[in-house]
C-alpha cells in the first residue's frame, strides 16, 4: 500500500466522473475508511472504478459526532480518506470540524486536488483573471441575500456565489434589484450532458430560465465593475 496512514481530502468530479486524477483513484482503493457526504452518491463513483471501501457518512448533521470515530481510526494507524458528493471537500462542503480536529490531533493532512465548481465556472466566464471573491451559497431569505448583494455593490472584482435550482429565479430577482445592470454569469450542471452557460443582465438571466430548465445546481458569477 503506496498511502501511508493519515487523513487524506480527496476531490472528486463535478458531474462528469471521468473526471478523476489517477492518484484520487488510487487513494480511494488504499485508504481503510472513506468519510462520505452521502454515501450513495459516493457509491456511484466507487462502482465506476470498481472500489470497494468501508463507508461512513459524513455531513453537516453529523460531522460533530463523527469527529471521536475519526480520531480513533488514525490512532490504530489507519488511512482515512473524506469526499463530498461533488469536488473538493469543504468548499462549500462539510468536513471542516473534521480537519481541524484532526490538526489539533497532530495526524498528517493530505489533500488530493481535484475540480471545483467555483473555478471551472470562473474559467469559462473568462473574469477569473485578477481575482475573485467566492461567496458560497447567499442566504435563504430574501432579506438576507439582499444584505449579501449590497456588499458587492462597489465590489471590483467577480463575485461567484453558489445557487440551487429551488432559488436561483428569486436571486436574479434580487441582483437585479441591487446590482441592476450589471454583467451576470451562471453555469448550470458543469460537466454534465446538459451543461448550460449563459451570460447577461440579472432580467436576461431571469427571463432566460422562464424557457428552459433551471434543475441542477448553479455557479452564479456577479461581473466585474471593470467589466474586464
Amino acid at each position: 500500500m503506496d498511502t501511508p496512514p493519515g487523513f487524506y481530502v480527496i476531490g472528486t468530479p463535478i458531474g462528469n466522473l471521468e473526471d478523476m486524477t489517477y492518484r484520487a483513484v488510487r487513494t480511494l482503493g488504499e485508504v481503510d475508511l472513506l468519510l462520505a457526504e452521502d454515501t450513495r452518491k459516493t457509491g456511484i463513483l466507487l462502482q465506476r472504478y470498481e472500489i470497494h471501501k468501508p463507508m461512513r457518512s459524513c455531513h453537516e448533521f453529523n460531522e460533530a459526532s463523527r469527529v471521536a470515530g475519526v480520531i480513533a481510526e488514525l490512532e490504530a494507524g489507519k488511512a482515512v480518506g473524506l469526499v463530498s458528493d461533488a469536488g473538493m471537500p469543504l468548499i462549500s462542503d462539510p468536513g471542516a470540524r473534521i480537519v481541524s480536529a484532526v490538526r489539533e490531533a497532530g495526524f498528517p493532512i493530505t489533500a488530493i486536488p481535484g475540480p471545483t465548481a467555483l473555478t471551472t465556472a470562473l474559467s469559462l466566464s473568462g473574469w477569473g483573471g485578477d481575482g475573485f471573491v467566492f461567496a458560497g451559497f447567499p442566504p435563504n431569505k430574501s432579506a438576507g441575500r439582499r444584505r449579501l448583494l449590497t456588499e458587492f455593490v462597489e465590489e471590483k472584482r467577480p463575485v461567484v456565489l453558489y445557487e440551487s435550482t429551488h432559488r436561483i429565479q428569486k436571486l436574479m430577482a434580487d441582483i437585479q434589484e441591487i446590482l441592476g445592470e450589471r454583467s451576470v454569469f451562471f453555469a448550470r450542471e458543469l460537466t454534465k450532458k446538459f451543461e448550460t452557460l449563459q451570460m447577461g443582465t440579472a432580467a436576461e438571466l431571469a427571463a432566460f430560465l422562464d424557457t428552459h430548465s433551471s434543475k441542477g445546481e448553479f455557479v452564479v458569477i456577479l461581473g466585474p465593475l471593470s467589466g474586464k
